[in-house]
């Protein structure tokens, strides 16, 4: 039985375990030094991480063994990321008089519904409340991506810049921002399954003014880009159609700036080849066909991502901000096989390499 079980069903660790789990937490520079983990903290550290483990984990095994698609122990992920950033989370909310924005941009697959799930479950344990908030809660309604069909045929499916209700997510953020006291959120719902598949906004849930918001989507914090970048652009953006299409999202873009000025932070879950979102979907449709139910074939995958990238390619939108700078303050790899490889703030990779 190794450290992380014993501590789980409320054994004591002697010192040589706790000492190697200390020195597992530092075993990782870009990591350590992304979570702030120093020697200097890291006895504490590790006593609190030891008192929190089996009080979640009960919860985040329940939530695994329905929904999750990792087949290994959640136990690793835990210690090693997902208490690591509720923590982090938890101190930059202590450092603020006023509620949390943390932004979220992962693609499809990259575990945006299982991150947010699990830490929800720390943070409320460690006195936090939570609200996640999803891009996709943005869309605009039926009616008016409709009357949006009409004037640009192009957006034939949701998802693209200018299918969202950009002010209405603005309203939201700066209601949460102004914290004020005894006052609740409410915070719009959208059913994909509407007007067969074409989904619609099913209202809105009333929720408690939250100590941290969770925002994500598959672009939330992409930045526009030069359009001189897709004179050169990657595949499916092949033709002068498609360049056309992508440099017009690429404009739209500028009218979710001021969406992604009230984040207080940026996190991107970032595939270790984009190309798996492709291919984790296709696995998906595959199951539920299997399974009897209605599904996509490979072709339509195809064409349904291709016109994703096609809006805002991955190579072009998403690794600016795991490289640069003034990128994202934190980047968490996910491997070919779902689990959670290099971590790290661009900033401190490039003042480290």
């Amino acid at each position: 039985m190794d450290s992380l079980e014993q501590l789980v069903q409320g054994q004591a660790l002697t010192q040589h375990q706790i000492a190697e789990l200390g020195q597992g937490m530092l075993s990782e520079p870009y990591r350590a030094a992304a979570f702030g983990l120093t020697p200097v903290s890291l006895e504490t550290t590790v006593h609190q991480f030891a008192q929190l483990l089996p009080q979640i984990y009960p919860q985040v095994e329940a939530f695994w063994c329905g929904d999750c698609q990792i087949s290994t122990s959640p136990l690793e992920t835990l210690w090693r990321v997902w208490m690591p950033l509720a923590y982090q989370l938890a101190e930059a909310r202590q450092d603020l008089s006023r509620p949390l924005i943390q932004g979220i941009l992962g693609m499809q697959g990259a575990g945006k519904t299982t991150l947010t799930t699990v830490l929800q479950i720390i943070l409320k344990q460690l006195g936090y409340s939570c609200c996640c908030l999803s891009i996709d809660d943005l869309y605009k309604t039926y009616a008016e991506r409709q009357h949006l069909q009409a004037q640009d045929s192009r957006l034939k499916w949701r998802g693209p810049p200018g299918t969202h209700d950009v002010d209405l997510g603005i309203q939201i953020l700066d209601q949460v921002r102004a914290n004020q006291a005894n006052t609740s959120i409410q915070v719009p719902r959208f059913d994909k399954s509407a007007f067969g598949g074409q989904g619609d906004r099913n209202g809105f849930e009333i929720v408690p003014t939250a100590d941290i918001i969770l925002f994500e989507g598959w672009f939330v914090g992409a930045q526009p880009i030069s359009p001189d970048v897709f004179e050169q652009a990657p595949s499916p953006i092949n033709t002068p159609v498609d360049r056309k299409f992508a440099m017009d999202m690429n404009q739209r873009l500028q009218d979710y700036l001021p969406l992604w000025d009230r984040l207080d932070r940026l996190m991107v879950l970032n595939l270790a080849d984009y190309q798996l979102s492709k291919q984790w979907r296709k696995e998906a449709e595959h199951k539920a066909i299997a399974a009897g139910n209605a599904g996509m074939s490979d072709q339509e995958i195809d064409e349904f991502v291709d016109y994703f990238w096609k809006a805002l390619h991955p190579e072009l939108f998403v690794k600016p901000l795991t490289i640069a700078k003034h990128g994202a303050d934190l980047v968490i790899t996910v491997n070919a096989d779902h689990t959670l490889g290099d971590i790290y703030q661009p900033v401190h990779r490039s003042e480290m390499a």
